[in-house]
């Protein structure tokens, strides 16, 4: 079981916020603005579908749910830039991103 100290919405929130991203909340989602970027932050589990529209979006799940988030990512091949912050129940994390196309 995971002892969790913040759920994750909250971890997403504040991993964008020390990120220097400004954060705020759009229904489900999280939008992180820094310049003249705008990144959808969706918190997901491993089984959620993932959106089919964006530009940049990033999807923050438990570190134990990475990989199968970015299977269905990978089977999905959605038409936008994304990557994958794995959160750890410590509050660390680790960021994995799309592979580049070749």
């Amino acid at each position: 079981m995971r002892a969790v100290t913040k759920p994750l919405d909250e971890q997403a929130r504040s991993i964008f916020a020390d990120l220097g991203y400004t954060v705020s909340s759009r229904g489900a989602e999280l939008l992180a603005e820094r310049k003249w970027r705008v990144v959808r932050v969706t918190t997901v589990e491993a089984q959620e579908r993932p959106p089919e529209s964006g530009d940049y979006r990033c999807f923050v799940a438990w570190s134990e749910d990475v990989d199968a988030v970015e299977r269905r990512l990978e089977r999905a091949d959605p038409d936008y830039e994304w990557a994958v912050i794995g959160v750890d129940e410590d509050g660390d994390y680790e960021v994995t991103a799309r592979p580049a196309a070749a």
